[in-house]
């Protein structure tokens, strides 16, 4: 299964439509949002989506509630919180935003998933602790660093690419 997985949005919209036609292009199945959408006026931009998003909420994401109103308008959306745990036709992946590192780490160093998925410090990690791939798409907005990217994630091939927006 390929996975589209963005983070840090922060309400750019021409970036969070160029990303939806990306990913759309990319044909992914299924797509995994860090957190950091900011405000609920960003969440419309995902309907566009030919997959479900999947999400959970950053340390700057606003009216938690009205976020959740947002997504509940989506079909294709859902937000589960600060934590996810999705199963993609077995291929176990953990979902958080990150900016608590004792709480990333632990579920790095537990072992019990095959994919630990992050953002909060808009720089992308693609890399294997023992036999978890862990995930940083980056930064989607492109604020910090000037370089907005997505991840795409092989759940076959065990293996993830960082790419360009």
């Amino acid at each position: 299964m390929l996975i589209g997985i963005i983070a840090d949005t922060h309400d750019n919209l021409p970036l969070v439509e160029k990303a939806v036609r990306r990913l759309n292009s990319e044909n992914v199945k299924l797509v995994l949002h860090a957190g950091d959408y900011t405000s609920p006026f960003t969440i419309p931009k995902f309907k566009a989506l030919n997959c479900n998003l999947v999400g959970v909420f950053g340390n700057n994401d606003g009216d938690h509630e009205f976020l959740k109103k947002r997504f509940s308008e989506n079909q294709n959306c859902t937000i589960h919180g600060t934590f996810a745990q999705v199963d993609a036709e077995g291929f176990k992946i953990a979902l958080i935003h990150g900016h608590e590192t004792e709480l990333l780490n632990a579920l790095v160093n537990y072992g019990g998933f095959d994919a630990v998925i992050s953002g909060h410090t808009h720089l992308s990690i693609n890399k294997t602790k023992d036999k978890t791939l862990v995930i940083n798409p980056g930064e989607a907005c492109g604020y910090l660093y000037g370089k907005p990217t997505l991840a795409l994630l092989d759940t076959q091939k065990r293996k993830a690419e960082i790419v360009e927006i």
